[in-house]
């Protein structure tokens, strides 16, 4: 007997998206799956649908996944997406489920993590201390300060380039609105955001920035967010030289907190280089899938 789908509320809506969920449950009305369709509603991404679906490994190919694929790609085509993505570990049974399913392969990642107390604190320093003629580096926690406020938002243009291979993920556009709105969600999960940022001396414009989010208690792994640098001031160092002051951040800031997570795309060569040398080792990979809808 197929599994029950049943659409669920989902309080879950920030300023840039809002979610669609359901359960699937078996004969005797106990949950064995759900999924979760995450619509983007900022410009730029307006045609973009993300799913995840979980299934209880006892109740795989019993049709649950296939069941939840089917509501939410229907409620995809209906809001009017373009495009779904996924994302699964490389060779786990959600990678076999999606590419089985018409989703293709458009993106693969690496996942990695930094053990702080493997760190070597007079490297990092030496790295973080060496002079960057031109450039100087600024730190602030949670919200960024008014007046750097839209020279960080115009910074966010560093990321338009990042590689995504297939993914047809659109570009985000970014106003002072939203980088306001991106640490405001942050702080209300109760974690802690931290940005590091190059700051051209020629103008006092924002270069490049790093993010760390910290969990509110201090402990566990904290996870970098977007590090990127604008294309006209590549080739100086500054990603490797913002990265490195982050972890010394989270060093000084946070003495038992454990590790530093990353994720990177495979084809984004530069930044697996930056990362392998500041000692990030990999973890995981995975694969991000496409399903064409319109």
């Amino acid at each position: 007997m197929p599994p029950r789908i049943t659409p669920l509320i989902d309080p879950e809506s920030t300023s840039s998206s809002r979610r669609l969920a359901w359960l699937a449950s078996g004969t005797e009305g106990a949950p064995v799956g759900s999924a979760f369709l995450r619509l983007f509603t900022r410009e730029g991404q307006e045609h973009l649908a993300e799913l995840e679906i979980a299934v209880h490994p006892a109740e795989r190919r019993q049709r649950v996944g296939s069941g939840l694929l089917e509501a939410a790609v229907a409620a995809a085509r209906d809001e009017g997406r373009r495009s779904l993505v996924a994302q699964a570990n490389t060779d786990s049974p959600g990678d076999l489920f999606l590419a089985a399913r018409g989703f293709r392969r458009v993106l693969a990642l690496t996942y990695a993590r930094l053990t702080l107390a493997d760190v070597a604190l007079a490297r990092i320093a030496e790295i973080v201390e060496r002079p960057h003629p031109g450039y100087e580096l600024t730190v602030w926690d949670k919200t960024v300060p008014p007046a750097l406020a839209r020279t960080f938002a115009d910074s966010r243009r560093a990321m338009d380039d990042m590689p995504m291979e297939g993914t047809d993920y659109g570009t985000v556009v970014w106003d002072v609105e939203r980088v306001v709105s991106a640490a405001e969600t942050i702080a209300k999960r109760g974690e802690l955001l931290h940005t590091v940022a190059a700051v051209d001396l020629s103008d006092g414009s924002i270069a490049g920035f790093s993010e760390l989010v910290v969990p509110g208690d201090g402990l566990g792994d904290a996870q970098h967010y977007g590090t990127g640098v604008l294309p006209e001031h590549r080739g100086h160092g500054l990603g490797l030289w913002m990265k490195a002051a982050s972890i010394r951040l989270a060093r000084e800031r946070y003495p038992e907190l454990d590790g530093l997570l990353t994720d990177t795309a495979d084809s984004n060569a530069p930044m697996l280089g930056i990362n392998d040398a500041l000692g990030y080792r990999p973890t995981h990979r995975a694969v991000e899938y496409q399903l064409e809808l319109g």
